[in-house]
Protein backbone atom coordinates (compact mmCIF):
# COMPACT_ATOMS: atom_id res chain seq x y z
CA UNK A 1 0.00 0.00 0.00
CA UNK A 2 1.62 3.57 -0.85
CA UNK A 3 0.20 6.19 1.07
CA UNK A 4 0.38 10.13 0.67
CA UNK A 5 1.06 12.04 3.49
CA UNK A 6 -0.45 15.68 2.77
CA UNK A 7 1.19 18.29 5.17
CA UNK A 8 4.68 17.33 7.26
CA UNK A 9 4.43 19.89 9.90
CA UNK A 10 3.66 18.64 14.02
CA UNK A 11 1.05 15.74 13.91
CA UNK A 12 1.33 15.02 10.18
CA UNK A 13 5.15 14.14 11.01
CA UNK A 14 3.58 11.83 13.77
CA UNK A 15 1.06 10.27 11.28
CA UNK A 16 3.91 9.58 8.95
CA UNK A 17 6.25 8.06 11.68
CA UNK A 18 3.31 5.32 12.21
CA UNK A 19 2.31 4.64 8.44
CA UNK A 20 5.98 4.20 7.75
CA UNK A 21 6.24 1.54 10.22
CA UNK A 22 3.12 -0.35 9.64
CA UNK A 23 3.79 -3.74 7.69
CA UNK A 24 0.69 -3.55 5.24
CA UNK A 25 2.30 0.41 4.19
CA UNK A 26 4.82 -0.14 1.20
CA UNK A 27 6.03 3.52 0.95
CA UNK A 28 4.86 6.89 1.62
CA UNK A 29 4.93 10.16 -0.46
CA UNK A 30 4.80 13.02 1.41
CA UNK A 31 4.57 16.81 0.73
CA UNK A 32 4.38 20.35 2.28
CA UNK A 33 4.04 23.75 1.60
CA UNK A 34 7.83 23.87 2.87
CA UNK A 35 9.39 21.62 0.66
CA UNK A 36 12.36 21.67 2.63
CA UNK A 37 10.39 20.45 5.75
CA UNK A 38 8.60 17.16 3.38
CA UNK A 39 12.21 16.32 2.26
CA UNK A 40 14.18 16.18 5.48
CA UNK A 41 10.93 13.94 7.05
CA UNK A 42 11.46 11.66 3.81
CA UNK A 43 14.95 11.20 4.50
CA UNK A 44 14.81 10.63 7.97
CA UNK A 45 12.23 7.67 7.44
CA UNK A 46 13.26 6.37 4.63
CA UNK A 47 10.51 7.37 2.24
CA UNK A 48 9.45 9.73 -1.47
CA UNK A 49 9.04 13.59 -0.75
CA UNK A 50 7.05 15.65 -3.35
CA UNK A 51 7.48 18.79 -4.61
CA UNK A 52 3.48 19.47 -4.08
CA UNK A 53 0.39 18.07 -4.01
CA UNK A 54 -0.44 17.80 -7.92
CA UNK A 55 2.54 14.77 -7.70
CA UNK A 56 0.85 13.37 -4.91
CA UNK A 57 -2.06 12.23 -7.25
CA UNK A 58 -0.26 12.27 -10.24
CA UNK A 59 2.53 9.34 -8.51
CA UNK A 60 -0.36 7.15 -7.71
CA UNK A 61 -1.19 6.33 -3.97
CA UNK A 62 -4.00 4.33 -2.57
CA UNK A 63 -5.04 6.80 -0.12
CA UNK A 64 -4.34 10.20 1.37
CA UNK A 65 -3.46 11.78 5.00
CA UNK A 66 -4.66 15.46 5.18
CA UNK A 67 -2.40 16.95 8.45
CA UNK A 68 -2.46 20.81 6.28
CA UNK A 69 -3.72 23.84 7.83
CA UNK A 70 -7.21 23.83 8.30
CA UNK A 71 -8.27 25.72 5.21
CA UNK A 72 -6.90 23.33 3.07
CA UNK A 73 -8.69 20.50 4.33
CA UNK A 74 -12.37 20.77 2.44
CA UNK A 75 -10.20 21.43 -1.01
CA UNK A 76 -8.16 18.60 -0.44
CA UNK A 77 -10.70 15.99 0.64
CA UNK A 78 -12.75 16.86 -2.39
CA UNK A 79 -9.77 16.44 -4.63
CA UNK A 80 -9.57 13.10 -3.43
CA UNK A 81 -12.90 11.96 -3.51
CA UNK A 82 -12.88 12.64 -7.01
CA UNK A 83 -9.57 10.60 -7.54
CA UNK A 84 -11.47 7.93 -5.85
CA UNK A 85 -9.37 8.07 -2.62
CA UNK A 86 -10.24 6.65 1.03
CA UNK A 87 -9.18 10.07 2.80
CA UNK A 88 -8.24 10.37 6.44
CA UNK A 89 -8.17 14.04 7.82
CA UNK A 90 -6.88 15.80 11.03
CA UNK A 91 -10.63 17.88 12.28
CA UNK A 92 -11.81 19.71 11.49
CA UNK A 93 -12.73 19.46 7.79
CA UNK A 94 -13.70 22.78 7.36
CA UNK A 95 -14.28 25.70 9.81
CA UNK A 96 -18.14 26.71 9.13
CA UNK A 97 -20.87 24.63 8.22
CA UNK A 98 -21.18 25.44 4.33
CA UNK A 99 -17.53 24.20 3.50
CA UNK A 100 -18.10 20.85 5.72
CA UNK A 101 -21.19 20.35 4.04
CA UNK A 102 -19.73 20.90 0.21
CA UNK A 103 -17.21 18.29 1.36
CA UNK A 104 -19.32 16.03 2.68
CA UNK A 105 -21.32 16.16 -0.77
CA UNK A 106 -17.67 15.52 -2.85
CA UNK A 107 -17.34 12.56 -0.81
CA UNK A 108 -20.99 10.62 -0.53
CA UNK A 109 -21.12 11.62 -4.44
CA UNK A 110 -17.68 9.75 -5.10
CA UNK A 111 -18.84 6.79 -2.46
CA UNK A 112 -14.84 7.42 -0.97
CA UNK A 113 -14.03 6.59 3.08
CA UNK A 114 -13.31 9.98 4.65
CA UNK A 115 -11.95 8.84 7.83
CA UNK A 116 -11.86 12.21 10.68
CA UNK A 117 -9.17 12.42 13.10
CA UNK A 118 -10.82 11.91 16.48
CA UNK A 119 -8.57 10.47 18.38
CA UNK A 120 -9.80 10.28 21.72
CA UNK A 121 -12.16 7.58 20.30
CA UNK A 122 -8.84 5.35 20.45
CA UNK A 123 -8.14 5.77 23.80
CA UNK A 124 -8.09 3.73 26.55
CA UNK A 125 -9.86 5.91 29.23
CA UNK A 126 -12.62 7.47 26.66
CA UNK A 127 -13.29 3.40 25.51
CA UNK A 128 -13.77 2.08 28.90
CA UNK A 129 -16.32 4.93 29.68
CA UNK A 130 -18.28 3.87 26.85
CA UNK A 131 -18.29 0.56 27.82
CA UNK A 132 -19.28 1.13 31.50
CA UNK A 133 -21.56 3.64 30.24
CA UNK A 134 -23.10 1.18 27.64
CA UNK A 135 -23.31 -1.86 29.66
CA UNK A 136 -25.36 -0.05 31.87
CA UNK A 137 -23.08 0.16 34.92
CA UNK A 138 -23.45 3.70 35.68
CA UNK A 139 -27.43 2.95 35.85
CA UNK A 140 -29.12 6.50 34.41
CA UNK A 141 -26.65 8.33 33.43
CA UNK A 142 -27.64 12.13 34.99
CA UNK A 143 -24.34 14.69 34.51
CA UNK A 144 -21.39 14.63 32.82
CA UNK A 145 -18.28 16.72 33.39
CA UNK A 146 -15.81 17.06 30.74
CA UNK A 147 -12.54 19.72 30.13
CA UNK A 148 -10.01 20.11 28.38
CA UNK A 149 -6.91 22.72 29.57
CA UNK A 150 -3.82 23.38 27.50
CA UNK A 151 -0.69 24.23 29.69
CA UNK A 152 0.54 26.91 27.15
CA UNK A 153 -1.38 28.80 24.63
CA UNK A 154 -0.98 28.65 20.84
CA UNK A 155 1.06 31.44 18.87
CA UNK A 156 -0.69 34.79 18.18
CA UNK A 157 -0.41 34.16 14.20
CA UNK A 158 -1.89 30.32 14.67
CA UNK A 159 -5.28 32.44 16.56
CA UNK A 160 -7.50 34.00 13.86
CA UNK A 161 -7.32 30.91 11.53
CA UNK A 162 -7.87 28.39 14.17
CA UNK A 163 -11.50 28.98 14.42
CA UNK A 164 -11.77 29.49 17.99
CA UNK A 165 -11.60 27.87 21.22
CA UNK A 166 -15.11 26.10 20.58
CA UNK A 167 -14.09 24.85 17.15
CA UNK A 168 -10.46 24.28 17.72
CA UNK A 169 -10.56 22.53 21.36
CA UNK A 170 -13.68 21.66 22.75
CA UNK A 171 -14.71 20.18 19.41
CA UNK A 172 -12.65 17.20 20.66
CA UNK A 173 -14.77 17.18 23.89
CA UNK A 174 -18.44 17.44 21.99
CA UNK A 175 -17.28 14.48 19.72
CA UNK A 176 -16.16 12.23 22.23
CA UNK A 177 -19.32 13.23 24.60
CA UNK A 178 -21.83 11.63 21.87
CA UNK A 179 -19.39 8.66 21.43
CA UNK A 180 -18.94 7.98 24.74
CA UNK A 181 -22.76 8.50 25.90
CA UNK A 182 -24.27 7.59 22.60
CA UNK A 183 -26.81 10.20 22.75
CA UNK A 184 -27.43 13.85 20.87
CA UNK A 185 -26.56 17.31 22.18
CA UNK A 186 -30.34 19.22 21.63
CA UNK A 187 -29.30 22.51 23.14
CA UNK A 188 -26.11 24.47 24.51
CA UNK A 189 -25.95 27.74 27.11
CA UNK A 190 -22.05 29.02 26.24
CA UNK A 191 -20.08 32.09 27.56
CA UNK A 192 -16.38 32.53 27.14
CA UNK A 193 -13.85 34.67 28.74
CA UNK A 194 -10.76 36.92 26.97
CA UNK A 195 -9.22 38.29 30.13
CA UNK A 196 -5.88 36.70 29.44
CA UNK A 197 -3.59 37.98 27.12
CA UNK A 198 -4.17 40.48 24.66
CA UNK A 199 -3.76 38.65 21.60
CA UNK A 200 -7.09 36.36 22.27
CA UNK A 201 -8.89 39.76 22.27
CA UNK A 202 -7.10 40.55 19.16
CA UNK A 203 -8.29 37.59 17.24
CA UNK A 204 -11.65 37.89 18.17
CA UNK A 205 -11.41 34.79 20.14
CA UNK A 206 -11.31 33.93 24.04
CA UNK A 207 -8.83 32.30 25.59
CA UNK A 208 -11.60 30.20 28.64
CA UNK A 209 -14.99 28.72 27.50
CA UNK A 210 -18.02 26.59 29.46
CA UNK A 211 -21.06 25.32 27.93
CA UNK A 212 -24.13 23.81 29.45
CA UNK A 213 -25.21 21.15 27.05
CA UNK A 214 -28.76 19.28 27.03
CA UNK A 215 -28.43 15.78 25.64
CA UNK A 216 -31.40 14.00 24.18
CA UNK A 217 -32.50 12.04 27.13
CA UNK A 218 -32.39 14.71 29.64
CA UNK A 219 -28.43 14.60 30.58
CA UNK A 220 -26.62 17.50 31.45
CA UNK A 221 -23.27 18.06 30.74
CA UNK A 222 -20.64 20.25 31.39
CA UNK A 223 -17.61 21.02 28.86
CA UNK A 224 -14.92 23.77 29.80
CA UNK A 225 -11.79 24.54 28.43
CA UNK A 226 -8.87 27.00 28.82
CA UNK A 227 -5.88 28.07 26.73
CA UNK A 228 -3.64 28.81 30.46
CA UNK A 229 -3.68 25.89 32.61
CA UNK A 230 0.08 26.37 34.06
CA UNK A 231 -0.08 23.38 36.00
CA UNK A 232 0.00 21.11 33.00
CA UNK A 233 -2.32 19.75 30.32
CA UNK A 234 -5.37 18.47 31.73
CA UNK A 235 -8.13 16.32 29.67
CA UNK A 236 -10.91 14.83 31.69
CA UNK A 237 -14.16 13.08 31.81
CA UNK A 238 -16.71 12.37 34.82
CA UNK A 239 -19.70 10.28 34.63
CA UNK A 240 -22.00 10.58 37.09
CA UNK A 241 -25.11 7.91 37.08
CA UNK A 242 -27.20 7.07 39.87
CA UNK A 243 -25.54 3.29 40.53
CA UNK A 244 -21.48 4.15 39.72
CA UNK A 245 -19.35 7.17 39.16
CA UNK A 246 -16.32 7.14 36.87
CA UNK A 247 -13.71 9.30 35.54
CA UNK A 248 -11.56 9.35 32.57
CA UNK A 249 -8.04 11.00 32.69
CA UNK A 250 -6.97 11.13 36.64
CA UNK A 251 -3.74 9.13 36.53
CA UNK A 252 -0.58 9.68 37.98
CA UNK A 253 0.45 12.54 35.36
CA UNK A 254 -3.03 14.43 35.96
CA UNK A 255 -2.10 18.15 36.99
CA UNK A 256 -4.24 18.34 40.18
CA UNK A 257 -3.33 18.97 43.27
CA UNK A 258 -5.71 18.08 46.23
CA UNK A 259 -5.94 20.40 49.41
CA UNK A 260 -7.05 17.23 51.79
CA UNK A 261 -4.66 16.11 54.39
CA UNK A 262 -4.81 12.94 53.04
CA UNK A 263 -5.46 13.39 49.31
CA UNK A 264 -3.18 12.42 46.49
CA UNK A 265 0.01 14.01 46.37
CA UNK A 266 0.58 16.49 42.90
CA UNK A 267 1.98 14.95 39.94
CA UNK A 268 5.63 14.90 39.82
CA UNK A 269 6.12 14.56 35.60
CA UNK A 270 2.35 16.20 34.74
CA UNK A 271 1.16 15.98 30.81
CA UNK A 272 2.64 19.06 29.17
CA UNK A 273 0.34 18.48 26.01
CA UNK A 274 -1.79 16.26 23.55
CA UNK A 275 1.06 14.39 21.60
CA UNK A 276 2.21 13.06 24.69
CA UNK A 277 -1.17 12.30 26.90
CA UNK A 278 -2.52 11.06 23.24
CA UNK A 279 0.56 9.21 21.65
CA UNK A 280 -1.00 5.63 21.47
CA UNK A 281 -4.35 7.17 20.27
CA UNK A 282 -2.61 9.37 17.44
CA UNK A 283 -1.12 6.22 16.42
CA UNK A 284 -4.22 3.44 17.09
CA UNK A 285 -6.39 5.76 15.02
CA UNK A 286 -3.69 5.75 11.74
CA UNK A 287 -3.87 1.90 12.18
CA UNK A 288 -7.66 1.64 12.02
CA UNK A 289 -6.98 3.61 8.76
CA UNK A 290 -4.82 1.20 7.36
CA UNK A 291 -7.80 -1.54 8.19
CA UNK A 292 -10.16 0.64 6.68
CA UNK A 293 -8.65 1.22 3.74
CA UNK A 294 -7.72 -2.51 3.25
CA UNK A 295 -11.45 -3.20 4.06
CA UNK A 296 -10.45 -5.35 6.88
CA UNK A 297 -12.97 -2.95 9.33
CA UNK A 298 -15.83 0.13 9.32
CA UNK A 299 -14.92 3.39 8.92
CA UNK A 300 -14.81 4.17 13.11
CA UNK A 301 -15.03 8.09 12.89
CA UNK A 302 -16.53 9.55 9.73
CA UNK A 303 -17.41 12.57 8.28
CA UNK A 304 -20.86 13.02 9.48
CA UNK A 305 -19.46 12.31 13.28
CA UNK A 306 -17.04 15.38 12.38
CA UNK A 307 -20.39 17.95 11.25
CA UNK A 308 -22.30 16.55 14.19
CA UNK A 309 -19.26 17.77 16.37
CA UNK A 310 -19.30 20.51 14.59
CA UNK A 311 -22.47 21.88 14.57
CA UNK A 312 -21.97 21.69 18.74
CA UNK A 313 -19.37 23.91 18.24
CA UNK A 314 -21.47 26.79 15.69
CA UNK A 315 -24.41 26.51 18.22
CA UNK A 316 -21.46 27.33 20.80
CA UNK A 317 -20.39 30.12 19.32
CA UNK A 318 -23.64 31.88 18.74
CA UNK A 319 -24.51 31.40 22.07
CA UNK A 320 -21.05 33.04 23.50
CA UNK A 321 -22.16 35.73 21.02
CA UNK A 322 -25.88 36.28 21.35
CA UNK A 323 -26.32 34.90 25.32
CA UNK A 324 -28.49 33.20 25.05
CA UNK A 325 -29.66 29.37 24.89
CA UNK A 326 -29.15 27.80 21.25
CA UNK A 327 -30.93 24.28 19.93
CA UNK A 328 -29.38 22.37 17.27
CA UNK A 329 -32.15 22.94 15.01
CA UNK A 330 -31.44 26.18 14.82
CA UNK A 331 -27.85 25.71 13.50
CA UNK A 332 -29.29 23.48 11.01
CA UNK A 333 -31.91 25.65 9.70
CA UNK A 334 -31.87 26.01 6.13
CA UNK A 335 -28.79 23.21 5.53
CA UNK A 336 -29.70 20.32 3.81
CA UNK A 337 -30.35 16.94 6.05
CA UNK A 338 -27.50 15.51 7.54
CA UNK A 339 -27.12 12.30 5.74
CA UNK A 340 -27.08 8.23 7.53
Amino acid sequence: MRIGVIGTGRIGAIHANTLSRHREVGSLILTDANPARAQELAHRLGETAAPGVDEIFQWGVDAVVITTTTSAHAELIGRAARSGLPVFCEKPIALDLAGTLEALGEVETAGTVLQMGFQRRFDTGYSGAREAVRSGRLGRLHTVRALTSDQAPPSAAYLPVSGGLYRDTLIHDFDILRWVTGREVVDVYAAGSDAGPAMFREAGDVDTGAALLTLDDGTLATVTATRLNGAGYDVRMELAGELDQIVVGLDDRTPIASTEPTGPPAADKPWTGFLERFGPAYEAELCAFVDVVRGGRPNPCDGREALQALLIAEACEVSRRERRAVGLTEILGGSRPIAG
